[in-house]
């Protein structure tokens, strides 16, 4: 499988780490990977916000911040 290295906002670290510790999720391994594929099928079923650009992301983030993406 290849590996991948992201840096991610201290914020959805700590989402991470609480689902982990609420048994949501065995590792942090299972858990970007889960979290990363649950949206991106979201991503292909809702498709692109901006007709204007097919397969483009939003730069803006889903919820209006820059480096916010919820999932």
């Amino acid at each position: 499988m290849p590996k991948v290295e992201i840096t991610i906002p201290e914020h959805l670290e700590m989402q991470i780490t609480q689902m982990i510790e609420q048994g949501e999720f065995v590792n942090r391994d299972e858990a970007v990977e889960d979290l990363l594929a649950a949206g991106l099928r979201a991503y292909k079923t809702s498709g692109p916000m901006d007709d204007d650009e097919p397969g483009a992301f939003e730069d803006d983030g889903m919820m209006g911040h820059e480096d916010e993406y919820v999932f």
